[in-house]
């Protein structure tokens, strides 16, 4: 069973749970995985940053994270 990522997680915490959101960020222009911010920045505020809605980018999240993790479990 996974966890369900949140707006209030940090990036840092998101990865944590899966690495699989990875690509979603890089898609919509999150480059900081590495970066020292993205160990206290929240998925929302980093959302904000980047003029992303929040919801949307939940959204994308989390299916990248259940979907990889369901694959897995098969």
């Amino acid at each position: 069973m996974s966890m369900r990522i949140t707006k209030d997680m940090t990036i840092g915490e998101a990865l944590e749970v899966s690495t699989d959101i990875i690509p979603v960020l890089f898609e919509i222009g999150m480059h900081c995985i590495g970066c020292p911010a993205s160990q206290g920045e929240t998925l929302e505020e980093a959302a904000m940053v980047h003029g992303i809605d929040v919801d949307d980018l939940m959204e994308m999240i989390n299916a990248a994270a259940e979907g990889n993790a369901q694959a897995a479990m098969i």
